[in-house]
């Protein structure tokens, strides 16, 4: 018998789906299906067919398509993106379909009319992490079409995707940016500054811009609470009010790395803002962002939208200067560089990057023996080398000398004050001191979706579930792109866990694991939240992926870290046991 040639060819794979698909069709079932359906129709298959693709199946929340051009696949999902932004403005945002979208170049096989192969399986992964309204697309996609484009490019850096053997270097594209190239940041000073420009009041009403004045006046005082960043005073920046801005003119005359620039726009009883981060010496956009609210209370609403454009500000220029710090020459570098480039090794929450991250720090200390936030990341990464790499007393005792030392030198230091907090608690179990600090954290910036998340599990910890998932939705709705956002979700779910909420408690171990793929902790807290759903086979497969992650993860060694009492702590390992990880 001949045997059938397999058909294959090099293509450009798009998949999308709806962020959210499950809360919305539990609220709306046949509402959400109606509208799905209506935007498919109205303007998703006719911009396939617009830009040469083809649609390649539904998925019910979603589809697949495929495109002879990776220019064409990106102007689609461009304009897919833009346009369900339009068709969104005036719906409520816990009622707006909102796409993720990914898009990867890749040899496929073809068979029936159906696609296979990694190429597919790669755009499916990079749909699976991009955020709501987004795109994430690959190295390989990003190169063929950063000049030819009027959008800009977030390095995402080099993200281990489930399934996918090798790391992929990510791209998320940023649609308000003004151009596409990736020019390196030039040689600039060595900590970020930043200015806030008055925001502009679109409103139709001129007496509205007491509001647009507020907003930015409260962002400027929150943004003062970060101990690594300089802000340039509201004295300085009101110069600019009413009149035409250039960006790079801003930084030369203020010395301001970034500038911040926005609008209000309100109609009626409803509020638009919007936000556009700015590096000043290229005019390069590296974050946009809107925020809507309804002005029912408008000093509440004022607060709140000041806290979500900083909690969204805080960790994107946190990522801009670690690709600052990445690029400098290693014979040029102080204790701030030194901390910056540890920091992604450092987040990773797993032993093996703790030990990367570990010569850097410690090198930044010996340069700067005071440095708050460096004793606490050294902290934290010896509490990962605790807890997840054999329970040795001296990296206990190494984790608990330098968080105590975080918090004695971290009087302003919200940052050093959250990590010194919660390694405290984890490896002394003294949560009193733990909760103080990071209230105090909290106290002097209440932005920070990590501190947020350290709170909620130590309270998780403790029993206080109801404080726990307060504090969790809180870091969540703060910075939901922020690249610790796994933490506030590891919260969540340790809060549902013991409180037996097993369907949220998955759904957030999952999220979390989203986030940070390669952290051992939200695999296993799946694990047991599947088990206990009844979804064996599901509970398996992820206590497989457990084993990969930290091969020598036992339950009698999860139990011996005492990280919550005897009680919750079998609720968890029972399960575990179950499952048939090793004793």
């Amino acid at each position: 018998m001949a045997t059938k040639r397999i058909e294959r060819r090099l293509t450009a794979i798009l998949a999308a789906d709806v962020a959210g698909y499950s809360r919305l069709t539990g609220v709306d079932e046949e509402g959400t299906h109606v509208r799905l359906k209506e935007h498919l129709r109205a303007l998703v298959d006719p911009k396939v067919t617009e830009h040469r693709g083809r649609v390649v199946k539904n998925t019910g929340d979603g589809m697949l398509a495929e495109f002879g051009s990776v220019v064409d696949a990106v102007r689609c999902a461009v304009d897919v993106q833009r346009g369900m932004a339009e068709r969104n403005a005036d719906i409520p945002q816990n009622k707006r379909i909102e796409f993720r979208i990914g898009i990867n170049v890749g040899d496929i096989i073809i068979d029936g009319g159906d696609i296979f192969g990694d190429g597919v399986n790669v755009a499916a992964r990079l749909e699976g992490i991009a955020h709501p309204g987004g795109i994430c697309v690959s190295r390989r996609v990003q190169e063929d079409t950063r000049d030819k484009l009027d959008v800009g490019f977030e390095d995402m850096g080099n993200k281990q995707l489930k399934n996918i053997a090798n790391p992929v270097r990510v791209y998320a594209i940023r649609l308000d940016a003004k151009r596409a190239d990736e020019l390196p940041l030039p040689d600039l000073p060595d900590k970020p500054s930043i200015a806030v420009l008055p925001f502009d009041n679109l409103s139709s009403d001129r007496e509205h811009e007491y509001f647009a004045d507020g907003i930015v006046a409260e962002i400027i005082t929150g943004l003062s609470r970060i101990k690594w960043l300089f802000v340039i005073s509201r004295n300085s920046t009101f110069v600019y009010k009413g009149k035409p801005v250039d960006v790079k003119t801003v930084g030369r005359e203020l010395g301001v790395r970034y500038v911040l620039e926005g609008s209000v726009r309100r109609s009626g009883n409803h509020v638009r803002v919007t936000g556009q981060l700015i590096e000043t010496k290229t005019a390069t956009h590296v974050w946009a962002d809107r925020f809507e609210g309804t002005l029912e209370d408008i000093f509440a609403l004022q607060d709140e939208m000041t806290m979500s454009v900083i909690g969204a500000v805080e960790p994107t220029l946190r990522r801009t200067e670690v690709e600052r710090a990445r690029r400098k020459r290693p014979d040029n570098l102080d204790a701030y560089d030194l901390y910056l480039r540890a920091l992604p090794f450092a987040a990773t929450s797993m032993p093996g990057d703790a030990d990367q991250a570990l010569p850097m720090l410690e090198e930044a200390l010996r340069l700067e023996p005071d440095y708050a936030v460096v004793h606490g990341f050294i902290a934290w990464c010896h509490e990962q080398r605790y807890l997840r790499g054999g329970l040795r007393e001296e990296t206990r005792e190494a984790a608990r000398r330098h968080a105590r030392a975080a918090i004695e030198a971290g009087g302003d230091d919200a940052m050093a004050l959250a990590m010194g907090g919660f390694v405290v608690g984890v490896v002394e179990r003294d949560y009193e001191t733990a909760l103080e600090a990071l209230d105090r954290s909290l106290a002097l910036s209440p932005s920070s979706a990590l501190a947020f998340g350290f709170s909620a599990v130590i309270r998780a910890w403790l029993g206080d579930y109801a404080t726990a998932i307060e504090h969790a939705g809180i870091g969540i709705r703060l910075s939901p792109y922020d690249p610790m956002i796994f933490m506030p979700y590891i919260g969540l779910a340790y809060a549902h866990f013991f409180a037996g909420n097993f369907v949220k408690a998955a759904s957030a171990a999952s999220r979390a694991s989203t986030a940070n793929p390669r952290f051992s902790v939200p695999c296993y807290l799946h694990t047991a939240a599947l088990l206990r759903l009844g979804r064996r086979d599901e509970a398996k497969a992820r206590a497989k992926d457990l084993l990969e992650l930290q091969p020598g993860f036992t339950v009698s060694g999860l139990v011996s870290g005492k990280i919550t009492s005897p009680e919750r702590m079998e609720l968890l390992a029972a399960a575990l046991r179950e499952v048939g990880l090793p004793e």
